[in-house]
């Protein structure tokens, strides 16, 4: 098929083919290709197939059921962290309230007798705590020590059976052990009736708190503060004008207030669960912090473990109105302390204008009386401002002739202060004149040593150039003897190899072999032909085996020299183009030193 026929099938075909295809059907089933079928073995290799599936299954099964497991406890993991730090927190908050209660009741029982009775209680209370304890807890601690003592021994002694009828009773041990069930449910049952009647009680308290509440907000919104009502102010109109803004801003806010009470009310009677799982709700979502990752995830776990016969869309629901439930009342919050500062600062404002309408009345009251006084005492001033000015006058005079004196004072010290600047000046040029002079003297000797020590090192730098030329002259020579050496023992082994060459041959010529006649070789199969058809060749062929030997060196030898090392880390420090990095490296040795035949001795003589 063509490159230009890709979509194409080709139904060419030759006479050659189809003659090639009919012979195996004359032939029938009993021709040499085909062959009858076994369909035992077949059943065979489909119940294998079977069983490796099944394997791959039950396998598959487990990798799932273990993925499962460990999603399990990396949930519960994740929920044990969380489960510890509201432990610690409500233990820490736990320890601060009972230090601050403990503190409260001691500064309080010095003033009032209240708090003493109720250290009193609370001492009596402790008792009855450390009285149950001894009789309930401990008791069933002792009977758990006994149980695992006797069951210990029964392992140890299990041969033994008079032994054992001897030691141990099970029947009173069972007896033992129903007394002590049946004396905790009694104390479990009445702690629970005392519980119920302490709630009872408190239900009962908790209308007549609700209507107090309500009546003090009622009276904190609507009703006029104190503060208003005893301010006395000369104007009556500006105070019922204040208590009236006042009612309106109030009224303002106790309807907002009102309508934000109807909405939780009425989320809260939609709300339709029991009193037990909405307490459940609220403890699991509070146990989990806002900034904690997957915690809508995590709490909702714990929810579906601690609430089974809700179900994950109840959830998800009761989640979303008590967000609502939570932002409102939020927003209640929210206006009550506006209310609050709104308040403050409308008493502050109300306050501040009474006083100014008051401080405005009197100040026309007294200006009243106060005309007749100031046009009397304008007089008095008016003969005192001209007295004080001409006091003003002469004072002015005397001042104006003290300047003048201190001015001709300062300008003559300006003048000394010159004259002794000018006389210091002289003397510090003439100070120098005379370094420079010592600094040029110097300079000249300093150039005369100069000059004659660079004399002296030309001369001995072209002693040493005569002796180099000499070295060179000298290796020059030894390397030509040493290439004259080699070449003519390299012309002798070239004539003892030619004389090997023909000793060699005269020996070919006298044992070489005389090939046969041999007709069948001509027409038997070749490698290539045998290799075609499957003979003589290899199963396995090794892929990996390199096309070439190396010879050179492997990784580990090239990182093993110091001298490398030492200069990648100075590369990666960024200091090897540094002095220092050119004077250490000449001076690391190498891992392997060099053959002593190597160091050159051309310098040495």
């Amino acid at each position: 098929m063509s490159v230009l026929d890709h979509g194409t099938f080709s139904t060419t075909h030759r006479i050659s083919d189809v003659e090639n295809m009919v012979v195996p059907v004359r032939n029938g089933l009993r021709g040499q290709k085909y062959k009858p079928v076994d369909y035992e073995h077949l059943y065979e290799l489909a119940a294998e197939e079977k069983i490796a599936s099944a394997k791959i299954q039950l396998k598959i099964k487990k990798t799932e059921q273990v993925s499962k497991i460990q999603k399990e406890q990396m949930l519960l993991k994740q929920h044990q962290q969380v489960w510890w730090q509201e432990h610690k927190r409500l233990s820490e908050n736990r320890q601060k309230a009972e230090a601050e209660i403990k503190t409260f009741l001691d500064e309080g029982s010095r003033k009032h007798n209240f708090f003493s009775e109720m250290k009193d209680l609370e001492h009596k209370l402790s008792k009855e705590r450390d009285t149950y304890h001894t009789d309930t807890v401990i008791p069933m601690w002792q009977l758990k020590e006994s149980l695992k003592f006797r069951l210990s021994e029964m392992q140890c002694y299990l041969a033994e059976e008079s032994c054992l009828k001897s030691k141990f009773n099970p029947v009173e041990m069972l007896q033992q052990i129903k007394f002590v069930k049946q004396q905790q449910k009694a104390v479990f049952e009445f702690l629970i009736l005392e519980c119920l009647a302490l709630e009872r009680e408190l239900e009962d308290y908790k209308p007549e708190a609700l209507a107090h509440s309500f009546e003090e907000k009622n009276g904190l919104f609507l009703e006029v503060p104190s503060t208003l009502l005893s301010l006395e102010c000369p104007y009556p109109d500006l105070k019922t004008l204040v208590t009236i803004e006042y009612q309106k801003l109030a009224s303002e806010y106790w309807s907002k207030l009102q309508e934000i009470d109807e909405q939780l009310k009425a989320l809260h009677r939609n709300i339709e669960w029991k009193k037990e799982d909405q307490w459940v709700f609220q403890a699991v979502i509070n146990q989990y912090p806002k900034d904690l990752r997957r915690r809508r995830t995590l709490y909702l776990d714990v929810l579906q473990r601690y609430l089974p016969h809700k179900s994950k869309h109840d959830l998800v629901v009761h989640e979303k109105a008590w967000d609502h439930y939570r932002f409102i009342k939020n927003q209640r919050r929210v206006l009550l302390l506006n209310w609050a500062q709104a308040r403050e600062a409308f008493l502050l404002k109300a306050v501040t204008t009474v006083a100014e309408a008051s401080a405005a009345h009197e100040t026309e009251v007294v200006l009243a009386d106060s005309r007749q006084k100031q046009q009397e005492i304008c007089a008095d001033l008016k003969a005192k401002v001209l007295q004080w000015k001409a006091q003003q006058e002469e004072a002015a005079k005397l001042e104006s002739a003290v300047a003048a004196r201190r001015k001709e004072k300062q300008d003559e010290k300006e003048r000394l202060q010159k004259e002794q600047e000018m006389i210091r000046r002289a003397q510090e040029k003439e100070k120098v004149k005379k370094y420079w002079a010592k600094k040029q003297l110097k300079w000249e000797e300093q150039e005369k040593k100069d000059l004659q020590r660079l004399k002296e090192l030309r001369k001995l730098m072209a002693e040493q150039a005569v002796k180099d030329r000499e070295r060179v002259q000298f290796r020059q020579a030894l390397l030509e003897k040493r290439w004259l050496e080699k070449k003519e023992l390299a012309l002798q082994e070239a004539r003892e190899e030619e004389e090997k060459e023909k000793c060699l041959e005269a020996l070919r010529q006298q044992v070489a072999v005389v090939a046969k006649l041999d007709p069948a070789r001509a027409v038997a199969d070749t490698v290539a032909s045998k290799a075609r058809m499957g003979i003589g060749t290899k199963e396995e062929f090794d892929l990996q085996k390199p096309l070439f030997k190396l010879h050179t060196y492997s990784e580990q030898q090239i990182i093993s020299d110091p001298r490398l090392r030492v200069e990648l880390a100075l590369r990666e420090a960024g200091l090897h183009k540094t002095l220092y990095a050119k004077e250490i490296l000449p001076k690391i040795p190498p891992l392997k030193l060099p053959r002593r035949d190597m160091e050159s001795t051309a310098f040495k003589m």
